[in-house]
């Protein structure tokens, strides 16, 4: 039974704003920063044998402390890559969402390619492919940490279940966060998905979040 544990970037100034796909010089700011220590803290103690990473670097730098933490190296692996949004890289996700395709993307992904890059369904064969292969790298028991990316997360965890491809966008996968599968004998589990240190639960517009 190895478990991997799929780890989403921290934060950036594209998150929430524009799609940054695979640019280059998309780097953590500082609250991403503290979601990468804060990764390291989290799991300083957890006996992990290998550290892999997409090679963008947003997900190399959310590795980066843990990896210093464990004295381990950081392999980068292409099939944890963010998806290839093609022509969409680098657009502003208020524009995006008054297109057309922005409603096929979220209600119908398994009939949907970005424009001069992936589709989805091609996506997920890509991430599965790449579970399938690290987790046959080690042996039974065995921990390893996967920094990706978070539609590739998400697709991952809908691949470990079985899920229909069109329901994945059902997946949260906050930045920072941590979501544990385990590739046993008989298939995958999914043993925690979406957990963050600095979780807090979403409160109503205009309310302020309390502290601690």
């Amino acid at each position: 039974m190895t478990i991997l544990l799929l780890i989403r970037h921290g934060e950036n100034d594209f998150v929430g704003k524009r799609l940054a796909g695979r640019l280059a010089g998309v780097n953590l700011n500082s609250a991403g920063q503290l979601q990468a220590r804060q990764i390291a803290d989290a799991l300083a103690g957890a006996p992990i044998r290998a550290i892999y990473s997409s090679p963008l670097e947003r997900a190399v730098q959310t590795a980066e402390p843990l990896a210093a933490r464990l004295g381990l190296e950081i392999q980068i692996h292409p099939g944890l890559i963010e998806m290839d949004i093609g022509r969409w890289q680098g657009r502003r996700l208020k524009e995006l969402s008054k297109q057309k395709a922005w409603k096929t993307v979220q209600e119908q992904p398994s009939a949907f390619r970005f424009p001069g890059g992936e589709s989805f369904a091609e996506a997920q064969a890509r991430i599965g492919a790449a579970l399938e292969e690290i987790a046959a790298r080690h042996e039974e028991h065995e921990l390893a940490a996967c920094f990706s990316h978070s539609d590739p997360i998400a697709l991952a965890v809908a691949y470990a279940l079985g899920l229909p491809l069109d329901r994945f966008q059902r997946i949260a996968v906050g930045t920072g966060s941590i979501t544990a599968v385990m590739r046993a004998q008989d298939g995958w589990r999914l043993l925690r998905s979406n957990w963050s240190s600095d979780f807090r639960w979403p409160r109503p517009p205009g309310e302020k979040q309390k502290p601690g």
